[in-house]
Formats: C-alpha cells, sequence, structure tokens
C-alpha cells in the first residue's frame, strides 16, 4: 500500500467529517428554531460518542480477527492495528459509522432526550454498526469476508451498510418515540422550518463530503476514482432536476425542502453502485433515488410516522432503491453473479441486514424505553429542548417567551428583550413601540372609564334622588286630589243641595272632577314607574280568569270610547288557561293599552281585543286599532319614558307618555315581553306575552 494511497483515504476521511457538518447544518435549518441548539449538541456529541466507542469495542466486533489487518507489498496481516494501513482504514470507518448514527438525530429531533439519544448512539456505534455491517464489508481491509460479502453481495460505499441501517434505526425509534405534537389529526401540520438557507448550505457541504465518501471507498488512489466522483456528481444532479421536474409538472409550488431531498436521495442511492455504473445509468440511479424519497414520504405521512427532517425517506428507502438498483445498471462484467442471481444476492443482503437491524434495535430499544424514557414532557417540548436540555436559548425564543407571557398574564408593563444585531431586533423592537402605544391606550382608557364610573354612579344616585322625589311628591298629591275629587263628586251630586240658579256652578265642579281625576291617573303612573325603576314593586300573584277581567276592562273603557266614537270589540274567548299574575297590575296594563288605542284612533274607527293560547301554553293578548299608526322611529320613542311622538296629532293628547312604558316594564317584572307592530296612517297592534309557567289550568 503506498503513500499516495494513504493519503488520498485520509483526505477522503477529512472530506466524509464535512458531511457531519452537512448533517449538523441541515437538521438546525429544518427543525424549529427552538430545538435548533439541541440538534447541534446531537450531531457533536454522536460524533464524538460514535468515533469512540467504534475505536474502543466496534472495530474489534466489525473485523474478522478482532482487529483491522494490514495489506502491505508482502501480504502481512499480522502487523497491528497502530501501524499506517490500519490506522488509516479504522480513520474512514469512524467517520463511517459517525454518517449512520447521525442519521438517527434528525429523524427523532424535537422530542427526544439528550441523554437518551446519546445512549442510543453507543448502542449503534458499538454494535449494531459494527456487525450487522461487517456482515457486508468483514474484508474489505483485506482479512476474511463477511458472509453476505463473500455471496458476492455488492454495497459499494454503503448505500445499505451506512444509510439504510441508519435509517432502520431511525425508523425503529420513530415507532417508539410517536409523533411530534400537533403533527397529526384533524389540525395537524408540519412544522415550519427556521432556517431553510442554512439547510441548503448543508445539503451542499454533504455532497461536498460524499465526494470523499464514495471516493475513499475505493481504499486507493486509483484510475477510477474519477469516474466514481463523476458518478456522485451526476446523480446528485438528476435527483435534484427530478425533484424540480415532478414540482413544475404537479403544478405545484417548488418546496425547497423536496428540492434538497431529491438530491441527497440521488447521492445515496449511487452510492451502492458508483463503482460499477457508466455516466448514464448514474443519472438514472439519481432519479431512482429520487422517486424513492417521494415514495417513503408518502408511505411516512400515511402512516403517520413523523420524521422531522426527512431521513427516513432519503437514507433507508432511497438506500434499499439504491442497492437494488445495482445489478440492472452496473457495467457488463463487473459483477459476482449473472442477473437474476445477483439481484438475489441483493435482496438477501437488504432483508437480513435490515430485518436484523430494525428487531434487534426495536427490542433492545423498546426495553430500554421502559427503563430509561426517551420522550420528554409535553411541556419540554413546547417549551424547547433548547432550554430544558441545555439552558440555551435563541432571540426568536425570548421573543416568543416574552410575548406568551404577555398574553398569558395581560401584562404589557415590561418590553420584550431585543438583541441587537439578531434577525428578530427589527421585530422585537417594533413590538415593543406596538406594546408602548396600548400601553399609552390602556391608560387613556383607564382613565376614561374611571370618569364613565363617576358619572353613573353621579346619575345612579340622581336617578334614586328622582325616584324618591317623585314617589313622595306622588303621595303629598295624591290626598288633596282625592279630597278635590270627593268634594267634586258631591258637588255634582248635589247631596246637601241645589247648587244654585246658575248652571255653570254644576259644570264647573264637573270639570273640576274630570281635572282631578286626570291629574290623579298621572300620579298614579308616576308613582307606579317609581317603584318599578326602584326594584320595590312586589308582586301579588293569584289566578286570574283572562276572559272575566278583559270583560272587566271591556266595560270600564266604554263610555271613553263611545265618547270617541270608536268601536270597542272583544274577541270572543274560550278555552283560556288560568293566570298567575298580580290582577291590579295585568288591570293596569290592559287599561293602558286599550285607553291608548282609544285616543290615537279617529272617529268611526275600531280597537279590537283578543286573547290566544299557544301551542306551549303562552298566553297572548292583542290589542289592534286602526288609528294614526307609528313608524319604526316612533315606536322606539314610545318606549322610552316620558317620550311623546312628536306629531300634531299626540300633541292633542295630553299625558306623562309612561303608558307604554309603564306596561313593558310591567310585563318585564312578570317575565313577559310586549312587542308592537305598527304601519304609519294603517294602525297598530300590541301584544303581550306571558310565559308558559304563568299558565295554569
Amino acid at each position: 500500500m503506498s503513500s499516495a494511497d494513504m493519503l488520498w483515504v485520509i483526505t477522503a476521511a477529512c472530506l466524509v467529517f464535512l458531511m457531519q457538518l452537512g448533517f449538523c447544518a441541515l437538521e438546525a435549518g429544518l427543525v424549529r428554531s427552538r430545538n435548533s441548539i439541541n440538534v447541534v449538541a446531537k450531531n457533536f456529541v454522536d460524533l464524538c460518542i460514535a468515533g469512540f466507542a467504534f475505536w474502543l469495542i466496534g472495530a474489534h466486533l466489525m473485523f474478522a480477527d478482532g482487529a483491522i489487518a494490514v495489506r502491505g507489498a508482502a501480504g502481512d496481516a499480522n502487523l497491528t492495528v497502530a501501524q499506517g494501513w490500519g490506522v488509516t482504514v479504522l480513520i474512514f470507518q469512524i467517520m463511517f459509522c459517525g454518517t449512520a448514527t447521525t442519521i438517527i438525530s434528525g429523524a427523532v429531533a424535537e422530542r427526544m432526550r439528550f441523554s437518551s439519544y446519546a445512549l442510543v448512539v453507543t448502542l449503534v456505534a458499538a454494535f449494531v454498526y459494527p456487525v450487522f455491517g461487517g456482515w457486508a464489508w468483514q474484508g474489505i481491509d483485506g482479512g476474511a469476508p463477511g458472509w453476505l460479502e463473500a455471496r458476492g453481495f455488492h454495497d459499494f460505499a454503503g448505500s445499505t451498510v451506512v444509510h439504510s441501517i441508519g435509517g432502520w434505526v431511525a425508523l425503529a425509534l420513530l415507532f417508539i418515540i410517536g409523533p411530534r405534537l400537533g403533527r397529526f389529526g384533524p389540525d395537524g401540520r408540519k412544522p415550519q422550518s427556521s432556517n431553510m438557507p442554512m439547510a441548503g448550505l448543508g445539503v451542499m457541504l454533504m455532497w461536498l463530503g460524499w465526494m470523499g465518501f464514495n471516493g475513499g471507498s475505493t481504499l486507493a488512489f486509483e484510475a477510477r476514482v474519477a469516474p466514481i466522483l463523476l458518478n456522485t456528481l451526476i446523480a446528485g444532479f438528476s435527483g435534484g432536476l427530478c425533484a424540480l421536474v415532478v414540482a413544475i409538472v404537479s403544478r405545484r409550488p417548488t418546496r425547497i425542502d423536496m428540492l434538497l431531498f431529491g438530491a441527497l436521495g440521488g447521492l445515496v442511492a449511487v452510492t451502492a453502485g458508483a463503482d460499477v455504473y457508466g455516466e448514464h445509468a448514474a443519472a438514472i440511479v439519481g432519479v431512482i433515488g429520487a422517486a424513492a424519497v417521494y415514495l417513503g414520504n408518502a408511505v411516512l405521512e400515511r402512516m403517520r410516522i413523523d420524521d422531522a427532517v426527512g431521513a427516513v425517506p432519503v437514507h433507508l428507502f432511497a438506500g434499499i432503491a439504491g442497492t437494488l438498483a445495482v445489478p440492472f445498471f452496473a457495467e457488463a462484467g463487473t459483477m459476482s453473479h449473472p442477473l437474476m442471481q445477483q439481484i438475489a444476492v441483493q435482496v438477501l443482503g437488504i432483508g437480513s441486514i435490515g430485518a436484523a437491524t430494525f428487531i434487534v434495535s426495536y427490542a433492545v430499544l423498546f426495553i430500554v424505553n421502559r427503563v430509561v424514557p426517551f420522550r420528554v414532557s409535553a411541556e419540554a417540548e413546547h417549551l424547547g429542548l433548547n432550554v430544558v436540555e441545555h439552558s440555551e436559548t435563541t432571540p426568536i425564543a425570548d421573543l416568543v417567551e416574552d410575548m406568551q407571557a404577555h398574553q398569558a398574564t395581560g401584562d404589557i408593563t415590561q418590553d420584550v428583550r431585543v438583541e441587537l444585531g439578531s434577525e428578530v431586533e427589527p421585530i422585537a423592537a417594533q413590538y415593543n413601540r406596538v406594546v408602548a402605544r396600548l400601553r399609552d391606550d390602556s391608560e387613556r382608557l383607564q382613565r376614561a372609564f374611571a370618569q364613565l364610573n363617576e358619572a353613573k354612579a353621579g346619575a345612579e344616585s340622581a336617578n334614586r334622588s328622582k325616584s324618591a322625589f317623585l314617589a313622595n311628591m306622588s303621595h303629598e298629591l295624591r290626598t288633596p286630589l282625592n279630597a278635590i275629587i270627593g268634594f267634586s263628586e258631591i258637588m255634582c251630586a248635589e247631596t246637601f243641595g241645589p247648587l244654585g240658579s246658575d248652571t255653570r256652578y254644576k259644570e264647573y265642579a264637573v270639570t273640576i272632577r274630570e281635572a282631578g281625576s286626570h291629574l290623579l291617573s298621572l300620579v298614579n303612573d308616576l308613582l307606579e314607574h317609581s317603584r318599578i325603576e326602584a326594584g320595590k314593586q312586589e308582586l301579588r300573584e293569584s289566578k286570574i280568569d283572562v276572559g272575566t277581567l278583559l270583560n272587566s276592562v271591556i266595560r270600564f273603557t266604554h263610555d271613553t270610547a263611545a265618547t270617541k266614537q270608536v268601536r270597542l270589540h272583544l274577541e270572543e274567548v274560550e278555552g283560556l288557561p288560568y293566570l298567575i299574575a298580580d290582577e291590579r297590575l295585568l288591570r293596569q296594563i290592559l287599561l293602558n293599552l286599550i285607553s291608548n288605542a282609544i285616543k290615537f284612533t279617529g272617529p268611526d274607527g275600531a280597537v279590537t281585543v283578543s286573547a290566544q293560547v299557544d301551542d306551549t301554553m303562552r298566553v297572548e293578548i292583542s290589542v289592534t286599532d286602526n288609528g294614526i299608526g307609528m313608524s319604526e322611529d316612533e315606536i322606539d320613542l314610545a318606549l322610552q319614558p316620558f317620550t311623546q311622538i312628536d306629531n300634531a296629532y299626540s300633541k292633542s293628547h295630553a299625558g306623562t307618555g309612561l303608558g307604554l312604558p309603564l306596561a313593558k316594564s310591567m310585563m318585564r317584572i312578570h317575565g313577559g315581553h310586549l312587542a308592537i307592530r305598527s304601519e304609519k296612517g294603517v294602525g297598530t297592534t300590541v301584544t303581550i306575552r306571558f310565559p308558559e309557567s304563568r299558565s295554569s289550568r
């Protein structure tokens, strides 16, 4: 083995080391920013653990004699690992082992404990990769071949040995730890990547590293290195272009992650046969690898398996496709067996390594997970692994945390943190300006609210004083008014003898009685209104025969209607239930409604009173007239206390404007309601409706 060969393999190992940088950048760019530091930590630690564990244990399991053999000029295989060739192969294999383990990191990102991940990497690097990889590569150092290798299994640079092994372990872990919170379900969605440019940079670094990955697998600096490197480039080109064509043909937006995955799929697929392909075959295999990635994504989505960075579709699916493609596209004379036999060997290698890796990994990791849980808590997942696992944060995470605090507490007295020079500095600064404006507006609103409260308290006090004044004045007025009415009635009746020869005395007495009665009715309305407004009106409930009460009210208002030349009619009332209500208030309601209807109906007009019960046993009483009617605005005014409609007809009829408002208030304290339907110049219908609970058979 020449020094040039050793120099090339060591250089290739350094290029493979660049793949670790690429994986780190790709994963950090594809995950959410609150987990980016954790991804970097896992990539760094898995390189350290994988390298140490493979050097200490794995290398001795992978190769037949417990040490890497040496290909020397004399063919001496008894030299120790510390000597040149053995060390060179060991360095190269350490980088390969690190690549296999870091595939796992991206798949399980954003939800796996850091310590648990370190344990998994140790198991894979020390045992899984060396044992199952040794079946195909045990003899690469010139020693005894592995059993698959001896049967002619061809996996030049590790589509199966490196990429599929990493993918199988990742898949087993994904089954165990489950998807990220909110990934699937009715409102499930894929989390947005934090830094796609970094992810793109990561793929380019990996692509560069792949030149060493495939080119160095010759383990010699020889003429076939250049074609292998060209095949690697072409497969990456065709894989990326395949993803682009799919996006164009499907007329969907060109997803950057799928372009990146397409190129990676092509690189993974060509790795198995880069040494036996021609240039055109490499291009076709690159397309096959990209197609396998699309298939893998669809399968995982359908099975609700959450791979954070697409590691399983890229490395497992494309790895399987690339290994199967070798006998179909290899140049003539480069395979160990005829086509069908070689296909069988390739399937045997894929199946045996895949089954052994997945079954053993799943079984061991399932048991370990029972003892040392792999998954972080839901709270930790929400907070992000940067903070929970490493007590580290990022400007965007700080901003989100501060904004969430504002939302949770409603306290916006503190500004959010502004990291000068960070990508979120403009957002945080602008948010603080918005918060400052909100604080100013909030203070103004608080001052206005305080003033409104003061005004409200003053208004309520004035209202109480007004109600008390009206109640007191009403009582003060009723006594002398009753005396005036009583004495005027005695005078009209000439109880103590004739008033005199002048008939005007009797006319004046009648006028005094009518004026007193009218004034007393106004005072009574004021008193009722004050009681209801002050909440002091108590119901004295009894069973009321609605028909009897209506006939009584009609008789009482008949003379008024006759004087106005208005026809007053009560429709026949039958089958009505009893009403549980205050009879005095109900009588007052009906008197107000019928008197109003008579008042605003001209000569030869008609007022009709009707009552009925609906299917739910609610009693309804309606008063309908064909008088002046009201517009919608006038209806609103008519229901306001102390308000009269501004028209010539209403002005000619004196009153307090309390008739309808009182009726409405009295219905409200009965739990019922009053409705008005009216049309200007046509007439008005006022309906009072009692709740079902007030009906009694």
